[in-house]
């Protein structure tokens, strides 16, 4: 018996309906599967970022015998910001925190405007021994700074510029200082990938090369300004290196030193506590590990809130590479 006409097209159109309902299922249930394993892999690698700061945080909260008693491990018996108060006092927190911001945004404001013109000179401009200074600024990055540091001291000791912040400063100014090759090599494949038809209008208008950088190319470049200025002012934050030659006397120590003469102290302390035989003494742990962790977080806090608040612009400026030339 002969299908009729309108049995033929209802079949070919529910046949077609379950294809089409069998593939969108299909193709749901591995964007299903995508999403898990894409935040299945996101979560293991917070998880390494993020477990450090939360041991430090539930250490730093903790009193002597709750580090002493192995049943707790996360949850303090009872919460007190005690730690902080000793690790705040015993760092001069206020007076290193001013010290680390010279020292760190300082030379990060100076090497963004430094380092952007010798980028841009290098990104824009071909000069007589070109290859020859591109090779050198390598040669700078590529060399550790430990083993320059002693003819930097000798050098900075015959200028008078020992226990000030002129070695970090003064450096950052001329594009030098902590990671300041790095810091060009970035403004140079920033300001490569700017369309040249930008210094050409000026030109055109009358501008010359110092006008046209100031003016239009330099503003352009705040991505890069970002990037360099978050890895400058983290780096120099955090290095305890250089800070450690040149700043030996106690009122110029930035809190990388403090911190790192605060864990000296808690350690020597709870070894002469481990060593006592007193009542007090007893059932206490032999390290003062909860008041160090208090004073790690407070020598971060400022660079975490400053994330906290540039992240999104970070993440942002880091994606972009500049505007697509010709």
């Amino acid at each position: 018996m002969k299908e009729a006409p309108l049995d033929y097209v209802k079949r070919n159109i529910s046949g077609r309906l379950e294809a089409g309902l069998r593939h969108s299922a299909a193709k749901r249930s591995k964007a299903i599967v995508s999403s898990l394993v894409y935040y299945f892999v996101l979560l293991s690698l917070s998880f390494v970022f993020v477990y450090p700061l939360l041991y430090m945080v539930s250490k730093s909260l903790m009193q002597s015998w709750d580090v002493a008693d192995a049943t707790v491990r996360w949850i303090p018996t009872r919460f007190s910001l005690y730690n902080y108060q000793v690790a705040f006092a015993e760092m001069k927190y206020w007076q290193g925190f001013l010290n680390s911001v010279v020292t760190s945004f300082g030379s990060a404001a100076l090497q963004i405007v430094s380092c952007s013109l010798i980028g841009y000179g290098f990104a824009r401009y071909r000069f007589p021994g070109y290859g020859l200074w591109l090779g050198l600024l390598v040669f700078t990055f590529l060399v550790p700074p430990q083993t320059i540091v002693v003819p930097l001291y000798m050098f900075f000791s015959d200028l008078g510029w020992i226990n000030t912040h002129l070695p970090f400063v003064v450096p950052a100014a001329f594009g030098h200082g902590l990671q300041g090759a790095l810091f060009v090599l970035i403004f140079i494949q920033f300001y490569r990938r700017l369309p040249g038809v930008l210094e050409e209008a000026a030109r055109i208008d009358g501008a010359g090369h110092m006008r046209t950088y100031w003016q239009i190319m330099f503003p352009l470049g705040r991505p890069a300004m970002l990037v360099v200025f978050l890895f400058s002012s983290v780096w120099h934050w955090n290095d305890n290196f250089q800070p450690s030659t040149y700043l030996q006397l106690p009122p110029f120590y930035n809190l990388a030193q403090r911190m790192s003469g605060f864990y000296g102290k808690a350690n020597m302390s709870a070894e002469q506590m481990s060593q006592s035989i007193s009542a007090e003494a007893i059932g206490m742990a032999p390290t003062l590990i909860n008041q160090i962790m208090a004073g790690v977080i407070l020598s971060i806090l400022p660079i975490l809130l400053m994330y906290l608040f540039v992240q999104r612009y970070f993440v942002e400026s880091v994606e972009r590479s500049g505007i697509a030339g010709e």
